[in-house]
């Protein structure tokens, strides 16, 4: 797969002739799905196009105290406060040591938008719903729980991210006292 140039801030828009926002990645009536796929390490992850915003390159981000620590902090978009979330450290993998070279990727699902901080971004993939695969419950790894299927294409396997699942994560700084 090729890695697409990111710009500063490249916009997206809505896709014509996709699946339903509500879909995440379901398929279309036609049976297939698109995905961005982005890289996290040598390992590559997928989210339904439907869902993303825009890709923007890496700037600096406001912290906030007392959010989790897969929360990098937050960015104002034009007017709208987007929590970043640090995808390595959501899947216990460390923190990223971010550089201007990292890309977020906005999405939005069920009127929540967030950022999602990658590696980098790597292609637009389309594929047949049927090659979509149950992700193995065999163990309780903490990344299962935000993946809804394994999509093998000819040259990887692409874990796509189930983002109802991850946005319905608590990351703001709400506490009981």
């Amino acid at each position: 797969m090729s890695e697409l140039a990111i710009s500063q801030s490249a916009d997206l828009g809505p896709a014509v002739d996709q699946a339903h926002p509500d879909d995440h990645g379901s398929g279309t009536a036609t049976g297939r799905i698109e995905f961005i796929s982005f890289a996290i390490g040598d390992e590559q992850y997928g989210v339904d196009i439907m869902a993303v915003r825009e890709i923007r390159g890496w700037t600096e981000i406001t912290p906030l105290p007392e959010l989790p620590e897969f929360v990098r902090g937050v960015l104002n978009l034009r007017g709208v406060i987007v929590p970043i979330v640090d995808l390595r450290g959501c899947f216990g993998l460390g923190k990223t040591a971010a550089t201007p070279l990292h890309v977020v990727i906005v999405v939005r699902v069920a009127a929540k938008t967030i950022g999602l901080l990658a590696d980098r971004v790597l292609d637009i993939v389309a594929l047949d719903a049927s090659r979509i695969q149950p992700v193995p419950r065999i163990t309780q790894a903490q990344r299962a729980n935000f993946l809804s299927g394994l999509a093998t294409t000819e040259s990887a396997m692409i874990a796509l991210i189930d983002l109802p699942n991850l946005l319905s994560m608590p990351i703001d700084s709400e506490h009981e006292e």
